[in-house]
């Protein structure tokens, strides 16, 4: 994918190996991962300059099904991440870094999500119409 994201870190799911979900990506959205990376992902690491940590990627239509995650997410078509930091005492920095880069990007969505303890900052590129919105929103998952 690229210098520090591999297309197995993408894909990689605890919960399709735990309910036998096979999250392989087709040929587009393997494209479409690449594109992501190569223009946002990759990009944001590097301006970051310290590792950023994928911990949803790609989902195939069950394994979005099973996680709660909408219909028409970007993350069905290999144009969204979950991100979280290794030290998470320092994500509201990392919060602020990354809506302060993102705002004169192309990009669909920067999500700052939280389940009860749990933070993570949901990045997509393009939405499920190919669209670039540039939306910044706080939300809570239940």
């Amino acid at each position: 994918m690229s210098k520090n994201f591999s297309l197995a870190e993408m894909v990689a799911s605890d919960t399709a190996r735990r309910k036998g979900i096979d999250n392989t990506p087709s040929f587009e959205v393997v494209s479409h991962l690449d594109e992501f990376c190569d223009n946002l992902l990759q990009p944001l690491r590097d301006a970051w300059g310290a590792p950023i940590n994928v911990t949803s990627g790609y989902r195939c239509h069950k394994l979005n099904q099973v996680v709660g995650g909408v219909a028409t997410s970007a993350h069905l078509r290999g144009y969204a991440a979950d991100l979280q930091i290794s030290n998470m005492k320092k994500f509201d920095e990392f919060v602020k870094f990354v809506v302060d880069w993102i705002k004169d990007k192309p990009f669909d969505q920067c999500l700052i999500e939280k389940s009860g303890s749990t933070r993570w900052l949901h990045i997509g590129y393009k939405n499920s119409k190919d669209e670039q919105r540039s939306q910044i929103k706080d939300i809570i998952v239940k």
